[in-house]
């Protein structure tokens, strides 16, 4: 069974608000520059996303036996909020730490990819979605962003880069690496592949 302490909770709160603020602030032109009422826009396109990827690790380390605990990092979201000052976001809101005994190889990988590819699910429903939402210029936007920041948050972790959890699937197992990175960068730059195919035609 899965557990949340009062302070995990208000960690995963504080997170998604800072995150969905921040992609709001950035994001501000396409609403006019309004940037508050653009909030509950990115906190399903986008603050899910983050949160949903940790959440995911936690519950694959839990399903193996592990005591594990979203955290968030102070310092993380203080960059966030710097570099979306300077027009771009780099945000590492928080963590899922996990205590236990030995953690394999193979649980490692698997506890690890169970982020990107919840961001790699949360991506395919917001482009499914977006299929049927055109009436609605606010549900378009959120399947929109939320497409695209999802499919770029699977890519990025699955870097094997140390830190990042592509170099624990990597280690693991390098043909699931390779496939779901594909993936991810595909889904990641359908949108350039679109427009460039618009303009060539």
């Amino acid at each position: 069974m899965v557990n949340f302490t009062s302070h995990e909770i208000r960690d995963i709160i504080i997170s998604m608000l800072v995150i969905a603020g921040v992609f709001a602030y950035v994001f501000r032109n396409i609403n006019q520059g309004d940037f508050i009422s653009l909030i509950p826009v990115t906190l399903v396109a986008v603050g899910f996303g983050f949160v949903f990827h940790e959440l995911a690790h936690k519950f694959m380390a839990v399903r193996y036996g592990f005591y594990a605990e979203y955290r968030l990092w102070v310092q993380g979201l203080v960059l966030a909020i710097v570099t979306a000052a300077l027009g771009f976001v780099f945000a590492a809101p928080g963590a899922v730490y996990i205590h236990g005994q030995y953690i394999s190889k193979e649980e490692n990988g698997k506890i690890s990819i169970a982020g990107p590819l919840t961001n790699i699910a949360l991506a395919a429903i917001f482009f499914v979605l977006i299929q049927f939402v055109s009436f609605s210029p606010i549900l378009t936007l959120i399947c929109g962003l939320g497409f695209t920041i999802n499919s770029f948050l699977a890519f990025f972790n699955l870097l094997p880069v140390f830190m990042l959890d592509g170099a624990k699937v990597l280690k693991w197992n390098p043909v699931i690496w390779v496939v779901t990175t594909g993936i991810a960068f595909i889904m990641m730059a359908y949108p350039y592949i679109i427009s460039y195919m618009r303009l060539t035609i």
